[in-house]
């Protein structure tokens, strides 16, 4: 089947949809946590910050499992990584159905799902800049649009089912219903385009042996061969280790904890910040809007990026979502409100639609999982720190005039790392 599929498309953009795929089932998941929330809290009988530490976990599981399988992911391959996940996801919620105490819902919900999703997210993130070069923005854009797409279809559907049908059940439909679609997903992803016999010459000009120049490098710099390829390494003969410890690596680290602790701070606390103001239907809303925003944006800004230029555009959309965080706090009225979380939405969508790229093109494709589960640990110290944070802040102040101000600038200062980052590394 796939062979076949290989002879009458680009097998590249197969793989895209694969993970397209990967990144709604992750996403959704991790993202319908609040639709669950009053009903852990009652049924463990446990405190709010209790029912909220389940969600750290499982977001610190994610980040930090995606850095431990990073090398998992290069040594197996992509289909055997995203089948792995998928069944770990699907043992995670089932085993969540069957909790009985809050240590075991830490270890099913937080722990056991948090690593089942960490493995579909290297797979959606990760995979695609092996198969593109030239439409790699493009590529990278469809399958992080996934996101935005699992966040409207998983979420409703959970809150629907647990107004009908309790949320242990709820549970378990998801269990079967998400590890069915991950492992007919991962039954279509190639390990390599060999695998498949796909026919690399349209985004790998350099691979043809009629192509010269180097048209097609990236950002203006010129083609770097992965060792895979039969050519050098693309990390010019660095090691992991040495690209790690790099400044620019460390640069890239920090900025993506700073700039995604807006996001953090916005889908915790955009719903009773609305609430402060009367206008609580709105926060509820923003949510959606979000997601609306960010897959559109995926689409559209990951094909001018390919002109643009990745980090450019990068940088760009990260500023925005550091100046959205700036104007929310004056977003008095509902309208204006959910025109900002729009704003945000369109840069969240245009750096996630751009962030195994922009780690492709500063630090090369080669040992890409390593690399990209490794800088993704700044998730998981966002994900830890940001929200907390914004509400220790928040019941210290009695406003979130200051929260929101503090956390755009965060934003914009990681934006500035990443620049940095693209300088030195010749890119920008």
């Amino acid at each position: 089947m796939r062979s076949r599929l290989a002879d009458h498309v680009y097998y590249g953009w197969i793989v895209a949809l694969s993970c397209f795929v990967a990144a709604g089932v992750m996403f959704g998941t991790t993202y319908s946590f609040s639709v669950f929330f009053d009903s852990l809290r009652s049924g463990f009988d446990v405190s709010p910050a209790r029912v909220s530490l389940v969600f750290g976990v499982q977001t610190f599981a994610i980040y930090v499992g995606a850095a431990l399988l990073g090398g998992a992911l290069d040594r197996f391959g992509p289909r055997r990584t995203m089948a792995a996940g998928a069944l770990v996801l699907g043992v995670g919620l089932y085993g969540t159905s069957l909790s009985d105490s809050y240590p075991s819902l830490l270890l099913t919900y937080g722990l056991v799902t948090g690593v089942g999703m960490g493995c579909l997210y290297l797979v959606a993130y990760a995979v695609v800049p092996h198969w593109f070069h030239r439409r790699r923005g493009a590529a990278t854009g469809l399958a992080s649009a996934g996101l935005g797409v699992g966040l409207l279809v998983i979420a409703p559907s959970a809150a629907e089912l647990v107004a009908r049908s309790g949320w242990r059940v709820t549970f378990q439909t998801l269990a079967v219903a998400l590890t069915a679609v991950s492992l007919l997903a991962a039954a279509f992803l190639a390990d390599t385009p060999e695998a498949v016999g796909a026919d690399r010459s349209h985004e790998f000009p350099e691979t043809s042996d009629t192509a010269g120049g180097d048209d097609d490098a990236p950002e203006g710099r010129p083609v770097e061969r992965s060792a895979t390829d039969g050519g050098t390494s693309s990390t010019n003969g660095r090691s992991a280790r040495e690209t790690v410890r790099s400044l620019p690596f460390v640069l890239v680290v920090l900025g993506w904890t700073f700039i995604y602790a807006p996001l953090y701070v916005l889908v915790n606390h955009v719903v009773p910040f609305a609430a402060n103001v009367g206008a609580e239907w709105a926060g509820v809303l923003a949510l959606s809007v979000v997601g609306l925003a960010t897959s559109a944006a995926r689409l559209g800004i990951g094909v001018g990026a390919d002109r643009l230029g990745r980090v450019r555009v990068f940088v760009g959309s990260s500023s925005l979502m550091g100046l959205s965080l700036l104007a929310l706090p004056f977003a008095r009225g509902p309208f204006v409100l959910l025109g900002v979380t729009a704003c945000f939405g369109v840069g969240y969508g245009g750096n996630g639609a751009l962030l195994s790229p922009l780690v492709a093109d500063l630090f090369g494709a080669d040992q890409l999982g390593t690399l990209y589960g490794i800088v993704s640990l700044a998730f998981a110290v966002a994900g830890l720190l940001a929200s907390p944070l914004a509400s220790v802040g928040y019941q210290s102040l009695g406003s979130y005039l200051p929260v929101f101000l503090v956390t755009g600038v965060v934003g914009l200062v990681g934006a500035a790392c990443v620049e940095a980052a693209g300088r030195l590394r010749g890119v920008l």
